[in-house]
Order: structure tokens, then sequence, then C-alpha cells
């Protein structure tokens, strides 16, 4: 059974963290996977074992500390956020092929439009000529994931210059609308979740 996919529009971070939490906390053998796919709110999240040097200037955006893997990132309008609420052991993956498969999605999708993308053996996401477009983190429960991916599409790229992005000094960001795509992020929404359940879907069949 594909995951159920949820729109769920701008959303506060907090609020939706803790509902990830309440979801997989909840979860049963039965339990049909979901995949949320929304914006937040500026917002800066620091992962489980983040620095807090890496917030280079403090602003009036909070930081939030929470339970995912990885450093620091901001979320804000304009970049799509794509959570993945999965049982690992139904789909015979495990978390590094789940990363790669994330990597993946969000690379053919920028193939599809002519923007050629790789992911890095070092530092997990998606780069267009060494900047960074899409960020990864995950937290795993019980043989269950959440948190997921974010996606940079037309968004304020200022706030970035007040951390180390994910934890790396002077990483730059790009995002989809400073490469020629001007797709709606709606639309860019849906490609992307086809492009990750096909993958997921081929994975379990090989």
């Amino acid at each position: 059974m594909i995951p159920h996919v949820k729109s769920l529009g701008l959303v506060d971070y907090e609020a939706t963290w803790q509902a990830m939490q309440r979801f997989t906390a909840a979860r049963t053998a039965d339990t049909r996977d979901e995949i949320w796919l929304l914006q937040h709110p500026p917002t800066y999240t620091q992962g489980q074992a983040g620095k807090p040097e890496h917030l280079l200037n403090p602003t009036a955006i909070p930081v939030v500390k929470i339970d995912r893997g990885g450093q620091i990132t901001y979320h804000g309008p304009g970049q799509i956020v794509m959570y993945l609420l999965l049982d690992l052991r139904r789909w015979k993956i495990n978390v590094r092929e789940l990363v790669r498969l994330m990597e993946q999605s969000v690379i053919a999708l920028l193939a599809d439009h002519g923007v050629a993308a790789q992911g890095s053996d070092d530092a997990p996401g998606v780069y267009v000529d060494s900047a960074k477009i899409a960020a990864l983190g995950l937290k795993i429960r019980n043989g269950c994931c959440y948190h997921g991916l974010s996606f940079n599409v037309d968004m304020d790229l200022a706030p970035f210059a007040n951390i180390n992005p994910c934890g790396y000094q002077g990483l730059r960001v790009t995002q989809c609308i400073e490469l020629g795509i001007t797709t709606p992020l709606e639309e860019l929404q849906g490609e992307l979740v086809r492009h990750f359940v096909h993958g997921l879907q081929a994975h379990v069949v090989t």
C-alpha cells in the first residue's frame, strides 16, 4: 500500500514536529505510512547533536532544538518540506538507502527541468554546482522514521547567512528560481512525491 499523501499548507514547526512524534508513537504494524507536504514560517532547527556555534548571528527567527540528526538549517515560506512517516521494515529499506532515495528524488526532479544535481557522501543533501538546494534529516524510532527533507524553491535565502548551513562554514545555498525553474511550488510538490514513491516501490521490488 503506497503512503497516504497529505498537503498541509503553511504550518507551525513545533506543532507539526509534535504531531509527527505522536503519530509515530501511536503506530501499529497496520498503520498506513504517510507523507506530509508543507511549508513552515521562518524557523531555524538544530539537530540532536547540533552545536550552538553554528548559529552565527541570533535574530528574531526562533531556534527550535529537535530530535533529528544533523546540525542547523533554516525553514521558511517558499521551501517544500516533505516529511516521511514510514515503517522502514515494510519497505525493506535501511537508513542509508532511504537517504539516497530522498536525494535521488530531488536529483530526478531537477533533471526533469534540465538542471544537473548530485548528492554527497560527506554531507547528505542535494547540490547544484556545490550549492545546496535540499537538506535531509531523519529520526528513527522502533523501526519507523519521521522528519524528512527540505527543498528550496522560491524563498528568501537571506536567513541562511546567519548560520553555517548543516554545520558547514561558507556553504552556499541555492533554489529553483535561481536555476530558471519557475514551475509553481504546488506542482513541484507533486513531482517530488511521485519520484519518491516510485523509488520506494522500485526498492521493494528489487
